[in-house]
């Protein structure tokens, strides 16, 4: 007997990785209104959804078989009605909606659905999503509008796995790596916008898809120049270049006037200090205890973000709502860090730094070398440690060094998925993902209480029920932090104002850009009259 629920959860993402170019377009973006003209400073690498494009939705070219409503709730797209779990979150049902055709005109149906998510977790096409679907046992096709997934445990976080962009069957018909697949530069979805032109490194042209089943939107061709300097892009869109683009925070409101808007928006996109917890001093309960008191949160997002932002005590943001425990949380109390450093035998010594049994309590973190932000964290975080005792010295380093240092050394890491509470928190706090990727728990944290807590959230359907089981897990986290959580950062753009409506301000995961932030949905925006 299948159970039909609804799923209440709050999802997304955009472009990015790696950016690049900064050439000028061919013209303003000041003239037709059924026309954009956007800046972002990341660059996509791929447009294929097996390759991370859009894994978390957002993706212009394509649809998921589910979509987000903006704010709280996933709805369906691809799928016509929400998906049927059995009693035991083990097995969906989805159907389908008819008559959808992919941009080279195939049909869409079960086939494409199935051959996707089969890709997804089949070696052969070395997906870099596979492990995003490790939970995927097999999914299969009832009739062409009828598709059914199996899954290896009980997992009802699985609507949040269906935002997955669907590609043509007939692109997968050969098991090969996808790094040489044609969709990498080329999309076939279903999505209301066709990539037109992508020069690489310098701009990529969006066309309407004048057979959208969602019906064709008005603005029918939007440009995104790529721009990887935040006071390039404020420069051009100060001289009405463009209509819109991210900036960070300060920077956009410095710009947004003169006919723009500047807009924050609320994110569940978290910036925290990943603590190598085997650490003789960063793993010591009582150092990872005073430093969460130590560290002055709302003096670091006011004087790092313009007090965009919120503080950040453990993973799940008040964004999610009742899953959120505003309850799970730590004082800005530096006088109490000290007496607890006190009372676990850590003495101060004469330059001021601790040690206890011969050991000084020093340690590294790492930041990005060309992440501006993080280097700011470091260095707060660094200077509320000393205050206490503590010597965090600081590393910029090249992503590519920090695998080798993780073992030692800690770092100031981002992420965030608002889609559920299961994708924003196990993957950073659960044992069993130790050693399962760079970035899975790379402090190595461990704490039963709160590994029960996020195994139960998996299995539970009831929203009320499962919302507590992650309150739970919030309280057992603060009692025992592995990490420092400092904040959830807004997410900053400026927009060309009084020109088109639609415009619904989102919740963001942290992958974001210019398919998200304003124009998450600007398929339903209209030029004003």
């Amino acid at each position: 007997m299948l159970n039909r629920r609804a799923f209440f959860v709050a999802v997304p993402v955009a472009l990015g990785l790696l950016g690049a170019g900064c050439a000028a377009p061919s013209a303003p973006g000041t003239g037709d209104p059924g026309s954009m003209l956007l800046a972002d400073g990341f660059e996509p690498e791929s447009l294929n959804p097996l390759l991370g494009y859009g894994v978390e939705g957002a993706a212009k070219f394509y649809d998921g078989l589910l979509a987000f409503d903006g704010q709280a709730a996933l709805r369906p797209a691809l799928a016509g009605e929400a998906p049927q779990s059995t009693p035991d979150a083990k097995t969906w049902t989805v159907k389908l909606r008819d008559g959808i055709r992919f941009h080279d005109g195939t049909p869409f149906d079960a086939e494409d659905v199935v051959a996707t998510y089969r890709a997804a977790i089949d070696p052969a096409y070395a997906s870099t999503v596979s492990s995003d679907f490790d939970m995927l046992a097999g999914v299969r096709a009832l009739d062409p509008h009828t598709v059914q997934f199996e899954l290896k445990i009980p997992y009802a976080a699985w609507p949040s796995k269906m935002v997955l962009g669907i590609v043509p069957n007939e692109q997968l018909a050969e098991p090969k790596p996808q790094e040489s697949s044609p969709l990498n530069t080329k999309p076939v979805g279903t999505g209301p916008y066709k990539l037109v032109e992508w020069r690489q490194g310098d701009q990529m042209t969006w066309e309407a898809n004048a057979d959208y089943w969602g019906g064709a939107p008005a603005i029918g061709k939007v440009t995104v120049v790529f721009a990887k300097d935040d006071n390039t892009r404020a420069q051009r869109l100060s001289s009405g270049e463009f209509d819109g683009t991210v900036l960070p925070p300060v920077l956009a409101e410095s710009v947004g006037r003169d006919g723009y808007r500047t807009v924050h928006h609320r994110t569940a996109d978290y910036r925290t200090i990943a603590l190598p917890n085997e650490h003789p001093v960063a793993g010591d309960r009582a150092v990872r205890q005073a430093l969460n008191l130590a560290v002055n949160r709302e003096g670091m997002i006011q004087a790092l973000l313009g007090g965009h932002g919120k503080p950040a005590y453990a993973p799940i943001p008040e964004s999610m709502g009742a899953n959120y425990e505003p309850a799970a949380r730590f004082d800005f109390d530096p006088q109490r860090a000290a007496r607890l450093l006190d009372d676990a035998g850590w003495r101060v010594g004469g330059d001021g730094i601790r040690e206890r049994g011969g050991v000084r309590a020093e340690f590294t973190v790492m930041y990005f070398a060309d992440d501006s932000l993080r280097k700011d964290l470091a260095r707060a975080f660094a200077s509320d440690a000393k205050a206490i005792g503590i010597q965090v010295e600081l590393a910029g380093v090249d992503r590519s060094a920090v695998p080798a240092r993780l073992a030692t050394d800690g770092i100031v890491l981002g992420g965030g998925n608002p889609m559920d509470p299961d994708p924003q928190a196990y993957a950073g706090l659960h044992s069993s993902v130790i050693g399962t990727g760079t970035y899975n728990n790379p402090g190595k944290y461990r704490n039963a209480e709160v590994d029960a807590a996020l195994d139960g959230g998996r299995q539970e359907l009831d929203p009320a029920k499962r919302a507590e089981v992650y309150k739970q897990a919030q309280r057992a986290y603060v009692a025992d932090p592995g990490l420092v959580y400092l904040a959830f950062i807004d997410h900053s753009y400026v927009m060309r104002d009084g020109k088109w409506s639609g415009y619904q301000p989102p919740v963001e995961p942290h992958v974001h850009g210019t398919t998200w932030g304003p124009w998450w949905n600007i398929e339903a925006w209209k030029p004003q009259a």
